[in-house]
């Protein structure tokens, strides 16, 4: 079963370049070591029995343009009926442990940055949905080099599509979705146009730590037509750019 449905979404990328966008693939952690699998928008929905993911359903590989739509947070399709959910399970991760973000093939053109955000999840984290609350913190970014290097598609690509970042060594322990994200900017000069590509994976911290942040963003919210980086043309724009959002 797994192998034909895997066929037919191959196919289908080459037919309709329906893989022209991307997403979360897999989730590697070094601490405790795990490997998982993000959700697989073109074959899970065709599984019986559903496989168990540590990532928030997402509707297929588009993005998000209207940054008023709870489909910012952890992507979603609300104009097609569409909306997320927890998912079943989460991993466990060290905080001061580096997680490895593997995406699908990133596009060239889709230049922008890669931001990663967590929330604490006050309750059983495969039943809690933050809503339009603000419990968002950012935890890592990166945007565009001096030497005008983007996050997406330069670096990642040098990457081999994965991207690094770090649970914050002092966090206290507990359940937390990561909220990571690539935003598009090709089309970024007017509003509409800044693309949104957010995940959301859920884990279990560990350690001793007993550090919160005091300041916190929702998604809705983070982000307007006003955000400095959401309206941003990457094409004629040669000064430093402003990366959306609170700072880490």
């Amino acid at each position: 079963m797994f192998s034909r449905v895997a066929f037919f979404v191959s196919l289908l990328c080459a037919v309709t370049y329906v893989c022209a966008h991307g997403f979360v693939q897999e989730i590697d952690i070094d601490s405790p070591a795990s490997k998982n699998s993000g959700y697989q928008p073109y074959i899970d929905p065709y599984l019986n029995p559903a496989p168990q993911r540590i990532v928030r359903k997402i509707p297929g590989n588009g993005p998000v343009t209207d940054l008023s739509l709870i489909d910012v947070q952890c992507n979603g399709y609300t104009d097609g009926g569409f909306t997320t959910a927890p998912a079943p399970i989460f991993a466990t991760v060290a905080a001061g442990s580096q997680v490895h973000l593997n995406w699908t093939a990133w596009p060239d053109s889709h230049m922008g940055p890669m931001i990663t955000y967590m929330a604490r999840a006050p309750s059983d984290i495969t039943k809690w949905s933050p809503g339009t609350s603000a419990v968002w913190f950012k935890v890592a970014e990166s945007g565009k080099t001096s030497d005008g290097k983007w996050a997406a598609t330069d670096l990642l690509t040098a990457s081999n599509s994965i991207y690094t970042f770090s649970i914050p060594k002092n966090l206290k322990a507990g359940q937390y979705i990561i909220r990571h994200e690539i935003i598009a900017l090709h089309a970024a000069y007017t509003y509409p146009g800044a693309q949104v590509y957010p995940s959301c994976i859920q884990v279990q911290v560990t350690g001793s730590g007993t550090a919160l942040p005091t300041s916190f963003v929702s998604f809705p919210g983070a982000y307007t037509a006003s955000t400095p980086g959401i309206v941003y043309d990457a094409y004629t724009n040669t000064s430093a750019y402003p990366i959306p959002g609170p700072a880490v």
